[in-house]
């Protein structure tokens, strides 16, 4: 009896040793290995050298000590001053002596106030690596790249690096209610446990600003853009208060959104015309005693006249009306409005993809400087893939920033492993033509198009309190490159990928081929397996888990998948060609003329932008309903074989999260197989064709998976 509870005390340990993992993200430290690199390290690496001793400081000097120990074995001795050769310094602009000022002044004359440099030089005859920017959040963001190099095992003999984030406002964007549910969330409750703050700092909430410091996420939006008016009374902001002070030293601001009724919900108005003069003061009264809290609080988020949640429009107002309202309270603190452009109304329903661009582009230029509009990456809602947004490019005048979602609302939730920065990527890359051929959504996005100076990229996070932050191992990958991507959303998903597996599993290249394919090929296993050839928002209602093509019943027609897919016996299909609902038209001319005709779009798009007969010949010889079907089928087979990939890493994998992993790609494999099934019956309907050879024949009805309900689906608000 004593061994055997001596065997459930070891596996108890080990398992809590190997759930730690999950915990720790990409800061995994793991022992370098390679000896050779190793010991490159350690001559390269004999003292730290400290300039400075704010909280920021301090923190930056703790995690290189975590990382050496971890890495290296052992913590190089901490120095006030320079001493020998072989140092590691660390310290802001301000704190370093002027030798070394002078030193490094054209590095400093490439970097911006939050940009960092790392470099090796000489000091007095003597080889030094120094670690600095311009104030200590900088220092904090070069010590984090600094031990990157060494989770990748890259050398330090000659570094000379300096690098600049290319947004200024890189944010995550939490839907968390106040009651600790998480709408679209899939990894647990909120990290925010509202009854326990002020007063109890759990530890989740260092480690969450450790972790988005090491990707140089600047800001968290603590609350649910569908918001509850509650957060702005003072007993919450005394909570947002004790968060704010957790989070400053990583240099992260918290936002709030602000609902745009609150003036009669907890300020007794009997309106929220943003006309009034009473409206007016109130949320300029408001903003002030936020800031008397948070001197450095970032902002407001703002969801209006969208999806039933109030706003100027309620009062004949418009969007200019409310948002320049509110950046007037917070523009004498430095504060900034995010008004998202994320709307659509039932009076409108020819084409629900063109409501944002009609609503918004002819306010170009009418915003307040601290005004930037938040705008999601296609003009729907964060399908699996959709073309990159018409606003983008259209408002030269008025900075637009990225609305990304990093949670998988529509793409598996967090039991499919999709590696989203190649959706990102994708986006990001897409030409606008809107300044001639290289005008990229990047390029809008970052400011260098139309020179705006406020600049941002947010992301809908994906973290609740699992044990594992994300619910799946992989979706880790999904918040980190974000963070990458808002830093520099010119980097490649490779490149992220590769460092992401690196810094949270192995070094070994025989580990890390084959499971960087399989990340990058699994967003378009996911497009194939539900949504092929433009295909979108045909996910079953409200918790838009699993496939939903035959929804017709909704009170509004653009909440049923039947309203995009369009499938009849003549085809499938939304044209929004000029043909349709001419919804090309809000593109530059370059891109409507490709997206237009039926020979040029690109097939990935096709279906979004026209109906196609089923008899329609791809580019690949087969007719779209074959096509179709084996796009279906395709998907399938790619989770199979991200599964045959798995199986073979279990050496490189701690026991714990390679199980995981495991199980949760015979999950996807499942319901890509349920996805296919379902999809094709009801198409089947009315292409009135056979499936073709190569394409698996369905084990169920199509009554069966019409009769499925999921009443108890995560995240559905």
């Amino acid at each position: 009896m004593a061994s055997l509870r001596f065997v459930f005390l070891f596996l108890l340990i080990s398992f809590s040793a190997s759930a730690q993992k999950d915990y720790k993200l990409w800061l995994q430290y793991n022992a370098v290995s390679n000896s050779a690199l190793a010991l490159e390290y350690k001559n390269n690496l004999k003292g730290i050298v400290v300039f400075g001793n704010s909280e920021t400081i301090k923190i930056a000097q703790k995690e290189l000590q975590t990382g050496f120990q971890d890495m290296l074995g052992t913590i190089p001795e901490i120095k006030s001053e320079i001493k020998g050769e072989n140092n590691l310094i660390i310290g802001s602009q301000s704190n370093l002596n002027v030798e070394i000022k002078n030193e490094l002044k054209s590095d400093f004359d490439k970097i911006s106030t939050e940009g960092f440099i790392i470099k090796s030089f000489s000091f007095k005859s003597k080889k030094q690596i120094i670690i600095t920017g311009k104030n200590d959040v900088a220092v904090l963001y070069g010590v984090f790249n600094f031990l990157r190099i060494l989770q990748t095992n890259k050398s330090v003999k000659n570094l000379n690096i300096a690098d600049s984030p290319k947004t200024n406002i890189r944010i995550l964007n939490h839907w968390d209610n106040l009651d600790r549910t998480v709408e679209r969330g899939y990894a647990g409750f909120s990290l925010w446990n509202w009854q326990k703050l002020p007063d109890f700092i759990d530890q989740r909430y260092l480690d969450y600003a450790r972790a988005n410091a090491s990707i140089g996420i600047n800001g968290t939006v603590l609350t649910n853009v569908n918001a509850n008016a509650l957060i702005l009374t003072p007993q919450y902001l005394e909570k947002v208060e004790a968060l704010a002070n957790v989070f400053r030293p990583y240099g992260i601001k918290v936002y709030l959104t602000a609902r745009f009724s609150a003036p009669i919900e907890i300020g007794n108005l009997k309106t929220a015309d943003p006309k009034d003069t009473q409206v007016i003061n109130w949320w300029k009264n408001k903003a002030a005693e936020i800031y008397k809290r948070i001197p450095d609080f970032g902002g407001f988020l703002v969801k209006a006249n969208s999806e039933g949640q109030p706003g100027p429009q309620n009062y004949g107002r418009d969007h200019v009306d409310g948002a320049n309202m509110l950046a007037d309270a917070v523009a004498p603190f430095g504060g900034v409005i995010m008004w998202r452009a994320f709307v659509y109304s039932e009076h409108d329903a020819n084409d629900r993809a063109k409501q944002a661009y009609a609503e918004f582009q002819p306010y170009d230029g009418k915003f307040k400087e601290n005004v930037i509009v938040q705008v999601k990456n296609g003009a729907i809602d964060f399908q699996p893939r959709e073309p990159f947004h018409p606003l983008f490019g259209a408002m030269p005048k008025t900075p637009l920033m990225m609305e990304f979602q990093i949670t998988q609302e529509y793409l598996g939730f967090s039991t499919h492993l999709v590696f989203l920065p190649k959706l990102f990527q994708e986006v990001l890359e897409s030409d606008t033509y809107q300044q001639g051929k290289g005008s990229t959504v990047a390029k809008v996005i970052d400011g260098t198009l139309y020179q705006n100076k406020l600049t941002g990229i947010a992301g809908v996070a994906n973290i609740g309190n699992d044990l594992n932050w994300t619910g799946h191992p992989f979706a880790q990958a999904n918040w980190y490159g974000f963070g990458r991507l808002a830093w520099n959303p010119y980097l490649d998903s490779e490149t992220i990928a590769d460092e992401w597996l690196k810094s949270t599993f192995s070094n070994d290249e025989n580990f890390i081929k084959p499971v960087k394919n399989m990340m990058i090929e699994s967003r378009e296993a996911v497009v194939n397996y539900m949504t092929p050839l433009g295909l979108h928002h045909i996910m079953d209602t409200g918790h838009h888990y699993g496939p939903g093509p035959w929804v017709s019943n909704l009170s509004r027609p653009e909440w049923n998948p039947t309203y995009y897919h369009k499938a009849d016996k003549n085809g499938i299909g939304f044209d929004r060609s000029k043909t349709g609902t001419n919804a090309t038209a809000q593109y530059a001319p370059e891109v409507e003329r490709l997206f237009d005709n039926l020979e040029t779009c690109p097939e990935q798009d096709l279906l979004w932008f026209h109906h196609v007969s089923w008899d329609y010949k791809l580019k690949n010889g087969q007719t779209l309903w074959n096509g179709l079907a084996l796009k279906y089928q395709e998907g399938v087979n790619q989770v199979n074989e991200m599964q045959n990939v798995w199986k073979k890493t279990e050496k490189y994998v701690d026991s714990v999260r390679f199980h995981e992993v495991e199980m949760l790609l015979e999950i996807q494999y499942k319901e890509a197989k349920w996805w296919r099934d379902a999809c094709l019956l009801y198409f089947q309907q009315f292409s009135g064709k056979e499936l073709p050879t190569g394409v698996e024949k369905p084990t169920q009805t199509l009554d069966y998976f019409k009769s499925l309900k999921f009443p108890f689906a995560p995240g559905n608000g």
